[in-house]
């Protein structure tokens, strides 16, 4: 099988045509986002945020995914596989922000480096490699223990990042990369400044930053009064009415999941039926409503999005507060939710609240701070009872229902031993069963660009915001 470069799709500006001269730009993009990283190293760190600022922007990958969620060309021209060994043919004229040229070493020690180094849980997406080697300076070699309908995929995310040996001293703190900006300036929860590359292979429009806001009223207000050009994943779509016409919105779709987690080790959650209680007991549809307008989809409480071929829209546990009530079978379980301090999670624990208790639930809701509070505390530590937080890593069921010592403390070997099948739809079956988690609904991506701003495209395919893309005319 031969893959080759498909002439005219949205990704020939960003990769797939010939290179063309840097352009030095004049403007600065800024970009409004909710959720800040606690860390750029992605390699040893959790979370979205961190892969959503740097992939595309600082760290590229060989390939690229599509709307449709088809790998295409980027840092690899074309490419041919037998189904196990896969052969890339890469650029010749791609260098770090360094100056050093991307060859076919560097992917190697890419590729090795997320196996042997890395401890973000996400790693896993290269488990099914082999060996990887350069065949020449620009031909790459990598053979799998097996087939697998998932690694190219993955390969476009940020476990594909290229990088090179000078990259890792500089990981969390100055990060080095093939992409067409390098970060000028990191103020952790507040903003990141990127500067653009002069000698990228490729064309840059702007200078950019990505300024992070606690809550989205404040995002919208420095929209209007020009101090941000476009607004990302906003987060309150009740303001959308109330926005000047020449206002752009637009509507995509995500990878997140906005998950109601339930610790399945902590009681009252290690039992399947409480857990079953729970997911009967809310109204998503009406979550929807509140939370975000009707923009969200409803997944039937499957943690799949609805791009993901093994999605198929199934109801698994419809609103009937009656059935919840015959689960706890009289019981009254005291429970606390602990809450991100972001607005989508604030809102949408204040109705469960009142739901679950309707059911006979004894709910307690805590606020923590996000990114760090939350992290620690839940993520790391799994010290909560039920949380809620979008979990916008594209693909990652094996991550989140895989792992039993991750947060979730879901433990079936059924489970697993379809998802190392890449059985993701029995899996998925198997999940929703024992109600491990319930997925509220999945995410969309409302995004606000003042005029003049051009190249936003809404739609969340993988992990990243590509800043390049976009245009800024004043």
């Amino acid at each position: 099988m031969k893959h080759t470069p498909l002439a005219g799709s949205l990704l020939a500006a960003a990769a797939l045509a010939s290179c063309t001269t840097s352009q030095h730009p004049t403007e600065v993009l800024t970009v409004a986002a909710s959720a800040p990283p606690a860390s750029l190293d992605f390699t040893t760190t959790g979370g979205a945020a961190g892969p959503q600022a740097l992939m595309g922007n600082v760290y590229e990958t060989l390939v690229l995914i599509d709307d449709s969620g088809q790998p295409q060309p980027n840092l690899a021209t074309s490419w041919e596989t037998d189904g196990t060994t896969y052969t890339f043919h890469l650029r010749d004229d791609v260098t770090f922000s360094n100056g050093k040229p991307f060859t076919a070493e560097d992917a190697v020690f890419s590729i090795n480096y997320v196996q042997n180094e890395w401890t973000n849980g996400l790693k896993a997406q290269m488990a099914p490699v082999h060996a990887a080697t350069a065949i020449d300076q620009h031909t790459l070699e990598v053979q799998l223990e097996e087939p697998s309908a998932s690694w190219l995929w993955s390969m476009g995310t940020f476990t594909g990042a290229m990088m090179c040996e000078d990259s890792i001293p500089r990981l969390a703190t100055d990060p080095l990369g093939t992409g067409p900006y390098t970060v000028k300036r990191f103020d952790e929860g507040t903003a990141i400044e990127f500067s653009a590359r002069e000698d990228y292979w490729d064309t840059v429009h702007n200078d950019a930053q990505i300024r992070y806001f606690s809550d989205a009223v404040s995002a919208v207000n420095a929209l209007r009064a020009g101090d941000v050009d476009v607004v990302w994943q906003m987060q309150a779509p009740q303001l959308i009415g109330a926005l000047p016409e020449d206002i752009g919105v637009e509507v995509g779709t995500t990878n997140g999941e906005v998950l109601l987690s339930m610790n399945n080790r902590r009681a009252p959650f290690d039992d399947p039926d409480v857990r079953r209680a729970v997911a009967h007991a809310i109204d998503r549809d009406a979550l929807n409503q509140v939370v975000y307008n009707g923009y969200a989809t409803d997944t039937g409480g499957a943690p799949v999005p609805p791009t993901d071929p093994w999605y198929t829209g199934r109801d698994y546990y419809p609103f009937d507060p009656e059935r919840a009530r015959e689960l706890l079978a009289g019981r009254a379980p005291e429970i606390t939710i602990t809450v991100p301090s972001l607005p989508y999670a604030q809102t949408a624990a204040e109705l469960i609240f009142s739901q679950l208790r309707d059911v006979g639930f004894n709910v307690k809701l805590e606020t923590v701070e996000f990114p760090a509070v939350w992290l620690n505390q839940v993520l790391k530590q799994s010290d909560y009872q039920a949380s809620i937080v979008a979990h916008v890593e594209p693909r990652d069921l094996a991550n989140l229902f895989g792992n039993p010592d991750y947060y979730l403390g879901y433990d079936s070997e059924q489970t697993r031993e379809l998802l190392a099948h890449e059985d993701f739809g029995g899996a998925v079956d198997q999940i929703m069963a024992d109600a491990a988690a319930l997925t509220l609904v999945n995410a969309p991506n409302i995004v606000l660009a003042r005029p003049g701003i051009t190249g936003v495209n809404p739609n969340v395919v993988t992990d990243s915001l590509p800043l390049n893309r976009i245009e800024v005319a004043r």
